[in-house]
């Protein structure tokens, strides 16, 4: 089963294009939606989870025509939006439970069954009595997958996921999601690149409403492998080299400046290549150096 996006469009009625043409196919698995806030990640993604229509475009998971027969869609669909509310006052069972009735799990034993299996899945069983407004922020993250887990879905949908998780927080949320996606198909969307080059196995990056690249992660990287550069220069010295070379990122370091810069050759002597990560191609891809039909002809040839 793979979840197919096809041609799909949307333009808000202020004008805004929040996507333009967008194709993707998306495996079982983890699938990384990499893009900076306002790129068009969580207009597809309440697309996709049947919460709004495109303007043209089609999409299908399996045998399923996801504009066409939404019911079936959110019978095997788990979606943990960014931002999602719970009643502070409640407990973390007792709410589950809540749910799971909603659901359709009306026999009361199976139901306490569900509830259980789901907390201890999610590490939330020691604390399943606490209210939830007492709840961490990746606690009720946590909490949130349990909820999007109820009826076992096919498609899970996580948008920004680990935006203000501490590191161990975001540790715990992402090892939750990757044991998760041996079963389903699993869409993170994210701006954070270390979320996807530690968790996916498939990825595209969004700009603008449009797909910039679409592939392995580790086939990018290696796509720009000899391609990025670096030097340390002088803070006052960045916008000239900005004029004149392919800067892709910068960064400080005790008042000076690092600069990477995307070339095909050394750019200059004082130039150093870089061994790339995915950020690399991240920066890459934003400032238009990878082509999606380039590094999906390396994929093929590998």
């Amino acid at each position: 089963m793979q979840l197919e996006i096809r041609n799909v469009s949307k333009t808000y009625p202020n004008g805004v294009r929040a996507l333009n043409d967008v194709s993707l196919t998306i495996p079982r698995g983890m699938y990384g939606l990499l893009g900076p806030n306002g790129a068009g990640k969580s207009t597809l993604m309440r697309t996709i989870a049947t919460l709004q229509e495109p303007d043209i475009g089609s999409i299908s998971l399996g045998d399923i025509d996801v504009l066409r027969n939404k019911v079936a869609v959110r019978e095997t669909l788990g979606y943990l939006p960014q931002e999602f509310g719970v009643y502070p006052r409640e407990s973390a069972e007792r709410l589950l439970d809540h749910f799971a009735t909603l659901e359709g799990i009306a026999d009361k034993g199976h139901r306490r069954e569900t509830v259980e299996a789901l907390l201890r899945q999610t590490n939330l069983w020691s604390v399943r009595k606490e209210k939830l407004g007492t709840f961490s922020g990746g606690m009720r993250q946590r909490f949130g997958v349990a909820i999007a887990l109820l009826g076992h879905p096919r498609l899970i949908i996580v948008d920004e996921p680990t935006a203000g998780l501490d590191p161990a927080e975001r540790v715990r949320f992402l090892n939750l999601l990757s044991a998760l996606g041996e079963d389903s198909i699993i869409i993170l969307s994210t701006h954070i690149v270390e979320d996807v080059s530690e968790l996916c196995t498939r990825m595209a990056i969004i700009n603008g409403g449009e797909i910039l690249l679409e592939a392995e992660p580790l086939r990018a990287i290696e796509e720009v492998r000899g391609r990025v550069w670096r030097k340390l220069v002088p803070k006052e010295s960045v916008a000239s080299i900005e004029s004149d070379m392919s800067v892709i990122s910068t960064k400080m370091l005790a008042g000076r400046t690092y600069v990477n810069v995307y070339s095909e050759t050394q750019p200059a002597a004082e130039f150093e290549a870089v061994e790339p990560d995915l950020k690399d191609v991240y920066f890459s891809a934003m400032g238009g150096h990878l082509r999606p039909a380039a590094v999906a002809a390396a994929e093929a040839s590998r």
